[in-house]
């Protein structure tokens, strides 16, 4: 699913290159929407086959599928009452992507529950193994064991790759020597601050912004951000680093959901949030903590003047509760703005983010008064150089195809890699593997 600009959205209903009843296979590496979120559209052009992921993947997934589903059909409902105003009451309804009834048809495609490091026959001569990609629950690399005519390739997938080091899962598995990669390119013209600093500065701006009287306002995406958010916010309340008491809303019912996922899959936590779960503790719950699943309860909170954190999607300000948070918040110089994730070019984050004076949201020109903080070292993502340390385990591979992040971050780390030849396909470019 593409996100950003105008542009963008609309290249989501294109037709595909390929026809969809002849995909037998569809292996997805985790569920956050930019790759998951298509799935149903796939389908509803003729897709058949299996999909195969990990049990928390394809949990989280159904989730994220349902919920874009009724952001589909929210929006094809505003641009015909939109269009409608223009034709002058003219009746003609606007289609979405898909609908629920799309999204609720492809859940009959999940099929096997991919386990971290064993082999999947999908056909002769194709094993598929999911390694843990440490990203988000349920996250993988995907090998591709090959065979055809005698000839043995072996194709890996980067999938979106974590960092060591975070909080809840556990590090990113190191990956095998191949023959050729696929890789994600995200941040791979940067490197993050680091994990402890980001934390102690997610810190300070909660206690400045709390003596002053304001709300901290944090987009936050519903799976893993919101969750490792919530931990530091307990860690900070139990070692006395939040000086304030303060109320904690977690308003977004798919990140409720996502959490609530979370809890049923310890096979994906590292050591320290089992140990915590053995000592019988919650590590998704804290003093002052709310989930808010209900609109009127939404709404409630944004009369609140002071005092509070509230957490809301969407990460990107794209939609979500946190588009009404930011309305009552934006303009007032008590509060803060803490982004904690990437903002794609032609999202209210980015807008924010770059230093815009004034914004609209739902049709409002809102001042931007509040305080505004990015803190980059809670990305998911991995960095210039764990993506380095991942692709030199990889060993010498002949080609390197490099994807899944904007111009600049994808020539930035070809530059960095000597070991191979790199190629930056264009959509629906083909390769042939094993090939002089």
């Amino acid at each position: 699913m593409y996100q950003g600009g105008r542009e963008l959205r609309e290249e989501n209903s294109e037709p595909f290159d390929f026809k969809a009843p002849s995909i037998d296979y569809l292996l997805l590496t985790h569920a956050h929407l930019d790759h998951c979120g298509r799935i149903p559209l796939l389908a509803k052009r003729g897709f058949k086959g299996e999909i195969i992921a990990t049990a928390a993947s394809l949990e989280l997934a159904r989730l994220v599928m349902l919920d874009s589903a009724g952001l589909q059909e929210e929006e094809a409902r505003y641009q015909t009452r939109k269009a409608q105003r223009r034709r002058g009451g003219r009746k003609g309804d606007i289609e979405p992507l898909y609908t629920t009834l799309d999204a609720l048809n492809c859940f009959e495609l999940m099929g096997r529950h991919a386990s971290y490091d064993q082999a999947l026959q999908l056909a002769p001569g194709i094993k598929a193994t999911f390694i843990d990609a440490g990203h988000i629950l349920g996250s993988a690399s995907i090998l591709l064991s090959l065979e055809e005519h005698g000839r043995h390739q072996s194709l890996l997938f980067s999938g979106d790759l974590g960092y060591s080091g975070r909080a809840i899962l556990r590090d990113p598995t190191p990956p095998p020597e191949v023959d050729a990669v696929v890789m994600e390119t995200t941040y791979g013209d940067r490197l993050h601050k680091q994990l402890q600093p980001s934390i102690d500065e997610l810190y300070e701006v909660i206690n400045e912004t709390l003596a002053r009287g304001g709300n901290v306002i944090i987009p936050t995406f519903a799976l893993e951000r919101a969750q490792e958010i919530i931990y530091y916010l307990r860690e900070g309340v139990e070692n006395g680093q939040i000086k304030y008491y303060t109320n904690v809303f977690l308003d977004s019912p798919m990140a409720i959901s996502a959490t609530e996922i979370f809890e049923r899959h310890p096979e994906c936590f590292d050591n320290e949030t089992l140990k915590l779960s053995a000592d019988g503790s919650d590590c998704f719950a804290m003093p002052g903590l709310h989930f808010t699943r209900e609109t009127a309860e939404s709404m409630a909170i944004n009369q609140i003047n002071g005092g509070a954190v509230i957490m809301a999607g969407s990460g990107m300000c794209t939609g979500g509760r946190v588009r009404h948070h930011l309305k009552h918040n934006l303009w007032g110089k008590q509060n803060s703005v803490v982004f904690v994730g990437y903002a794609a070019n032609g999202t209210l984050a980015r807008r924010i983010i770059d230093g815009a004076k004034k914004v609209r949201i739902y049709g409002e020109e809102i001042n931007v008064n509040a305080s505004v903080h990015t803190i980059g070292g809670f990305s998911a993502h991995a960095d210039q150089a764990e993506l380095l340390a991942w692709h030199k385990q990889t060993g010498n591979p002949k080609t390197t195809f490099l994807v899944h992040g904007e111009d600049s971050s994808m020539q930035a780390f070809a530059k960095q890699l000597n070991n191979t030849q790199v190629e930056i396909p264009v959509l629906y470019q083909e390769y042939e593997l094993g090939v002089d």
